[in-house]
């Protein structure tokens, strides 16, 4: 896949997930998609995007940065945020916080095989002090 090919694939990604549009997300992820080293596959995947939203009712991914260089794509994702109760630990409990997501993937077969991100917790927790 060439590269302009892959940012449009991404970008495609990326709106699926914002209109929380599940029928269409095997469109992006492969079925047997890893995440962290975790073997999610496909359903998994899906269960993991949806439990997000329960947790945080208004999340949107706000595309930062985006760099591709097939079959790879690194992205750095804006979040503001009002998460519900507990989020990654923090009691953060209805408060409005922003903060990115590092996330670098692995593209096969013009699909999303691997995923490896980290979230910026410290700036939440600056954010709740």
């Amino acid at each position: 896949m060439n590269k302009r090919d892959l940012e449009v694939t991404y970008r495609d990604y990326i709106t699926c997930l914002n209109n929380q549009d599940w029928m269409n997300l095997g469109q992006f992820v492969y079925d047997d998609v890893l995440h962290n080293g975790r073997h999610l596959g496909l359903d998994g995947y899906r269960a993991m995007l949806e439990a997000d939203y329960e947790q945080i009712p208004d999340l949107h991914f706000n595309i930062e940065l985006l760099a591709v260089d097939s079959p790879h794509v690194a992205c750095r994702l804006r979040f503001n945020v009002t998460p519900k109760g507990s989020f990654l630990g923090l009691a953060v409990d209805g408060k409005k916080v922003t903060f990115c997501e590092n996330a670098f993937y692995l593209f096969r077969d013009n699909k999303i095989q691997n995923v490896w991100s980290v979230i910026d917790k410290s700036s939440i927790e600056a954010q709740l002090d």
